[in-house]
């Protein structure tokens, strides 16, 4: 079992814990015509890098989205952030 660091819960058992997404992956724009080979390349092509990543995860027990940041090839965790905007920075 791997504990992963959640940033609003503390560590918590891997099972807890959902893959999401790379950052910065774009979804395409929905509003007119894509391609099947756009579509397909959204969702089926990832970097798949080795060595230290980022990647979105859910905490599934508090329903948290946030940043991991692991080591792909050890797989050590090397910290969390959290996806929230600080209660100053909310644009309006």
């Amino acid at each position: 079992m791997q504990l992963f660091p959640c940033p609003f819960c503390g560590l918590r058992n891997e099972r807890e814990f959902h893959y999401m997404a790379e950052p910065g992956k774009t979804r395409p724009d929905t509003t007119g015509a894509i391609s099947a080979a756009d579509w397909a390349a959204y969702l089926y092509d990832t970097r798949n890098e080795k060595g230290r990543v980022r990647e979105i995860w859910m905490h599934l027990t508090c329903r948290e989205l946030f940043v991991m940041e692991r080591d792909s090839v050890t797989m050590e965790v090397l910290g969390s952030t959290t996806l929230r905007a600080p209660a100053g920075e909310i644009a309006e």
